[in-house]
């Protein structure tokens, strides 16, 4: 039987979570998208805490206009300029099983382009 799209994505997403967690010697930027939403967080894995969060429903972005693409790069450098304020510079990128292609890589190097290192 064959998995449908959304097994196949969450069956990557626990080989990466996996690889992350062993490896992880910096905070996590955990990326998640929805038809029309993305969101992405910075998890302390160590604390269990999330530490720095943006997402196209933030309220400095509700009122973006744009494709969702251009709404990833705002999101990604929300997010960057919100990590640098709090002291964080250094991540692991964690895509959750997404495609590294389209807005997840617009939100990725929206966020390298404002200071976030990985």
């Amino acid at each position: 039987m064959a998995l449908s799209k959304n097994e196949k994505r969450l069956k990557l997403k626990a080989k990466i979570s996996r690889t992350l967690k062993t490896t992880t010697r910096a905070h996590r930027l955990s990326v998640y998208k929805s038809n029309s939403e993305i969101y992405a967080q910075i998890v302390s894995d160590k604390e269990g805490k999330t530490l720095v969060a943006a997402g196209t429903n933030d309220k400095s972005l509700k009122s973006a206009k744009g494709t969702k693409t251009e709404k990833a790069k705002m999101v990604g450098k929300l997010i960057a300029e919100k990590a640098v304020a709090a002291g964080i510079t250094e991540i692991v990128f964690d895509r959750n099983g997404f495609i590294y292609h389209g807005r997840i890589k617009a939100l990725a190097d929206a966020a390298r382009e404002n200071g976030l290192k990985f």
